[in-house]
């Protein structure tokens, strides 16, 4: 399966910055509340100085979206949600220790991190780009939406959306849940030294997924000269 940004996307967006982890032999059963804390706990400690809204990272999703065509105050990154909660309530929601990790490291370094269940994708191709409007997303509640055309998603082969509004919302579909042993992690940013960002998050994210054995990470950046993440083998929708 290849992972790619259209080429659509990356015009309109010079300054993204993206990179994937795919990893396989991921259970439920890790134990990670000591890694999440200590991620969760330098999260804090910035948003004792300031709040999410000035962060360069959040600031340059805001404008990201905007051009885009979105509220960014109505339709937030998901980095920048899970730091307003976390600003709100001081801890983030517990799901499953691979999301749980990833929901702690973006709020860590301040970027969106998307994590998805690769046998619920469909190969052979997984690619960022604007939505022509008759994607099929699955709300976490079961309900069926279409992304509006033009709205940029992550559309698999099948012309299932995983995404909505680009870095807002992922798919109930391809959600990580206890069955899932195979996962596909994206970061993204596009604030300056976004790349240097995204490249510490893929370092530290197949550091803490491949202390847990058996899994075993595999990563990459994504870049205008290297665009195409390959991984795995043909997906299965379920």
């Amino acid at each position: 399966m290849i992972l790619r940004h259209a080429e659509e996307v990356r015009a309109a967006h010079p300054d993204l910055a993206a990179g994937a982890l795919h990893a396989t032999g991921v259970d439920g059963t890790a134990d990670v509340e000591a890694r999440v804390a200590e991620y969760t706990s330098r999260a804090l400690a910035r948003l004792a100085d300031d709040p999410e809204s000035r962060f360069p990272e959040v600031l340059a999703w805001r404008r990201a979206f905007a051009r885009t065509g979105l509220r960014p105050t109505q339709y937030r990154c998901a980095s920048e949600s899970l730091l307003r909660r976390l600003r709100k309530e001081g801890s983030l929601p517990r799901i499953h220790p691979v999301v749980d990790l990833c929901n702690a490291v973006s709020v860590a370094y301040a970027v969106p991190i998307a994590v998805l269940d690769v046998d619920r994708i469909t190969g052979p191709l997984l690619e960022v780009r604007p939505a022509r409007g008759d994607e099929e997303y699955t709300a976490f509640d079961g309900r069926t939406e279409h992304p509006a055309p033009g709205e940029v998603t992550y559309a698999d082969s099948a012309g299932r959306a995983h995404a909505r509004r680009w870095t807002n919302r992922q798919s109930g579909h391809s959600a990580v849940r206890d069955s899932t042993r195979r996962v596909l992690v994206v970061a993204e940013a596009m604030h300056e030294g976004g790349a240097d960002t995204v490249a510490r998050v893929l370092e530290t994210l197949a550091k803490e997924l491949g202390a847990r054995r058996p899994v075993t990470p595999v990563t990459a950046l994504l870049t205008d000269a290297a665009p195409e993440f390959a991984f795995g083998d043909a997906a299965r929708v379920q």
